[in-house]
C-alpha cells in the first residue's frame, strides 16, 4: 500500500463531465469520494462539487490537503514516510493493483488555532480491519507534525467504527454534540407561528434584515462582529482558541461555499436605537443537489441583546423564509452541543428531533 497526495480541482471547468452529480473518471480523487459516499452515516451526503471544494479549502478559511491509500507496493512495519506521491509504503506484503482503498483530509487553521489540524479519515467499509485506517492515521500524524500542529481532532457517530478507533488509537473524547431534525413537510406550521408571534413580543426593540448567498459589501463588517459571536459556543474540552473574523474573512468563507454550491440564507436581528447588529442564523442548502436536505448552519446572538428571545425569533424567521424560497427541501438538519441547553431548547420548541449522536476526540501529538 502506497500514500499519494491528491491535487485539488482549482475550478468549476476543470471538473470536466464530472459535475455535480460526481466524478466521471477515476482519479485518486474520485476514488476518495467514492469511499466518502460510502463511509457517509445517514443525513445529508456531501456532493461532488462540495467534496472538491473541502479539499482545496476548509470553510473557515483553513489550508487543505488531501492523501489517498492505495493497494500496491510493499508493506514495511507499520511505518508509512513520505512526501508527495514518493511512494511511501507499509506494512509487509506486497498487494495487487492500485485501487484507492482509503484517505483522509487535513485541515490547517491559519488564522487562528495554529496548533490544530482537523481531520476527516475514511477507510473503504470493505477493507476495513486490515491496518489501512492505522496507517492513514500515522501518515496523517506525521503531517500534522511536519506543519508545526501540536493537536489533531476528528470527529465521529457515537455507533459508528469511528469512535471504537479513536479509544483505540488514543484520542481523548472532548465534545459531544446531538444532530436533530425538523421534518418540514409535518412540522406544526401555524404552531410556529404562534410561537413567533409570543417571542416577538420580547424582542420589538430589534428589527430583521435577511438575505440570499453572499453578504452584502456594506454588511461584511457587521457579519464578522457576529460571526465572533460564536466563540461563545461551549466546546467542551475541545483545546480551540476564539476565532477572529474579519470582513476578508466572511467573504473568503463565502467564496468557499460558493465553490462548493452551497447557497445560504441569513437573517440577521438590529438594535433598532442603535444601530448595532445583535445576531444571526443562516441556512444552507446545495443549490445543485440539495437531495430534500437543507442544513442549519451557525444561529448567535450577542451578549448584550440576550434575554429577548431573539435567537427564536431569528431562526423562525429563517425557517419560514427559507420554505418558502425552497420547496424541494424536507428536512434541516442541525448540531447542537450538549452543553448549551439554550439552543436544544429553541430547538425542541420548534419540532426539531433527535438524529443521532457524535463525538470529537482529540489527541495531543
Amino acid at each position: 500500500m502506497h500514500m499519494k497526495r491528491v491535487a485539488p480541482i482549482e475550478n468549476d471547468a476543470e471538473q470536466g463531465e464530472d459535475g455535480p452529480d460526481g466524478p466521471a473518471g477515476h482519479s485518486p480523487l474520485a476514488g476518495l469520494y467514492d469511499i466518502a459516499r460510502a463511509c457517509d452515516h445517514p443525513g445529508p451526503a456531501m456532493s461532488w462539487r462540495h467534496f472538491t471544494a473541502s479539499v482545496r479549502s476548509g470553510s473557515g478559511g483553513e489550508r487543505a490537503e488531501a492523501w489517498v491509500a492505495r493497494d500496491g507496493g510493499r508493506i514495511n512495519g507499520g511505518h508509512v514516510d513520505g512526501g508527495e506521491d514518493d511512494g511511501s509504503q507499509v506494512g509487509g506484503e506486497q498487494i495487487d493493483g492500485d485501487q484507492v482503498v482509503g484517505g483522509y483530509v487535513l485541515h490547517f487553521p491559519q488564522d487562528d488555532n495554529t496548533h490544530l489540524a482537523l481531520l476527516r479519515l475514511m477507510t473503504h467499509p470493505g477493507r476495513r480491519r486490515e491496518g489501512i485506517g492505522g496507517a492513514l492515521l500515522d501518515h496523517a500524524v506525521g503531517r500534522a507534525r511536519d506543519e508545526g500542529r501540536r493537536v489533531l481532532i476528528v470527529e465521529a457517530p457515537a455507533d459508528g467504527p469511528g469512535t471504537p478507533f479513536a479509544k483505540a488509537r488514543g484520542f481523548s473524547p472532548a465534545s459531544t454534540e446531538t444532530r436533530l431534525v425538523l421534518h418540514l413537510r409535518t412540522a406544526d406550521w401555524s404552531g410556529l407561528e404562534l410561537l413567533r408571534a409570543r417571542a416577538v413580543r420580547h424582542a420589538t426593540d430589534y428589527s430583521l434584515e435577511r438575505w440570499a448567498g453572499p453578504t452584502p459589501d456594506e454588511l461584511l463588517g457587521d457579519m464578522a462582529h457576529l460571526t465572533e459571536g460564536m466563540n461563545d459556543e461551549p466546546l467542551g474540552d475541545l483545546a480551540m482558541e476564539d476565532q477572529r473574523w474579519t470582513a476578508d474573512r466572511v467573504r473568503a468563507r463565502e467564496e468557499m461555499l460558493t465553490r462548493a454550491g452551497q447557497r445560504t440564507y441569513t437573517v440577521i436581528a438590529r438594535h433598532t436605537a442603535s444601530g448595532e447588529p445583535a445576531g444571526f442564523t443562516q441556512l444552507v442548502v446545495d443549490a445543485e443537489r440539495p437531495e430534500g436536505w437543507a442544513r442549519q448552519g451557525a444561529t448567535t446572538v450577542l451578549a448584550p441583546h440576550r434575554g429577548r428571545r431573539l435567537g427564536l425569533v431569528l431562526k423562525l424567521a429563517n425557517i419560514t423564509w427559507f420554505r418558502a424560497c425552497e420547496p424541494s427541501v424536507e428536512r434541516v438538519i442541525t448540531w447542537n452541543s450538549v452543553a448549551n441547553p439554550y439552543m436544544l431548547a429553541i430547538n425542541e420548541a420548534m419540532g426539531f428531533e433527535v438524529f443521532d449522536t457524535w463525538h470529537q476526540w482529540q489527541l495531543d501529538i
